[in-house]
């Protein structure tokens, strides 16, 4: 269902949502329109562009953008600063990709692209708008995962990814506090997004490119994870109730330097904080069901 646009702030805020055509992305981008934001955000399709501008009324401006490629960054956060007197309020930076597989046969490359998206896309995104956050006293809310706390198996590029984009949103807080700048890490829990068929696809292109010496040694161990994987996907917290969620976290005053998106996120990071790392090692075989 698509967000009712009503006005429910006679100052209007500006905002910027990576990956924000389709998803989590998608859903926070509408739900700050619905509350007045001016919404501008990154897209990977032209079609994504006219989409949203359509369900929003034209609240949301989207950019095909490829947060990979600094000068592209650098010019979206140019043509935003232009519509907005080099002022932003909120950045959202919740573009971010999953490279499933065995870390023993997964190409490094692979690897390598995932950090370039969660990690060093981040990192670009959010020096690019820092100058127009300064000038707004903003927030930066950094979408993150519970992986990056509890790693799970097979799913090893994106956990330390997500975890080493936490480290860096911590030292970032640390760094913009004297300047006024908040810094919100939101790890968010199972989510049904349309990650499910993005990831189903992922990890039988993985399966089918095992070599048969490969097939032997994980072939068994993937697909119990990539069946446990998708079933926990297709049961996680409905996009549009996360989005509501990451935009309370992102309005909350004062503003939390952690706050989970989902009640299985949230005792998974309790879990993390009070168990063994050998119970932590149990937990994470159960959850993809290799117990």
């Amino acid at each position: 269902m698509e967000q009712e646009f009503v006005m429910t702030d006679t100052k209007q805020r500006k905002a910027a949502v990576t990956g924000a055509g389709s998803g989590l992305g998608r859903d926070i981008a509408l739900g700050l329109a619905a509350r007045n934001y001016r919404v501008f955000g990154t897209a990977f399709a032209p079609d994504e562009i006219e989409d949203l501008n359509r369900a929003s009324g034209g609240a949301v401006t989207l950019t095909v953008c490829d947060i990979t490629d600094a000068i592209a960054v650098k010019n979206w956060a140019h043509d935003v600063a232009t519509h907005t007197e080099g002022s932003l309020d909120l950045l959202i930076n919740n573009a971010g990709i999953l490279t499933p597989g065995p870390l023993e046969i997964l190409p490094l490359d692979a690897i390598r692209h995932e950090f370039e998206v969660n990690v060093f896309g981040a990192l670009s995104v959010m020096n690019a708008f820092l100058p127009a956050l300064r000038r707004a006293r903003g927030r930066i809310v950094q979408i993150s995962t519970f992986t990056a706390s509890l790693p799970l198996p097979f799913n090893g590029a994106s956990g330390a990814s997500k975890a080493a984009t936490e480290v860096f949103a911590a030292v970032y807080r640390a760094e913009l506090k004297h300047l006024g700048v908040d810094v919100v890490v939101v790890p968010a829990g199972i989510m049904r997004t349309g990650g499910p068929a993005k990831t189903d696809s992922a990890v039988a292109r993985v399966a089918a490119e095992m070599t048969p010496e490969q097939r032997e040694l994980y072939g068994q161990t993937f697909a119990i994870f990539a069946e446990g994987l998708s079933a926990m996907q297709k049961g996680g917290l409905d996009s549009a109730s996360a989005a509501r969620r990451v935009i309370e976290i992102a309005e909350q005053m004062p503003a939390p330097s952690r706050a989970a998106v989902g009640e299985d996120a949230e005792e998974i990071l309790r879990f993390v904080r009070e168990k063994s790392d050998a119970e932590q090692d149990a937990l994470r075989l159960k959850l993809v069901g290799l117990h």
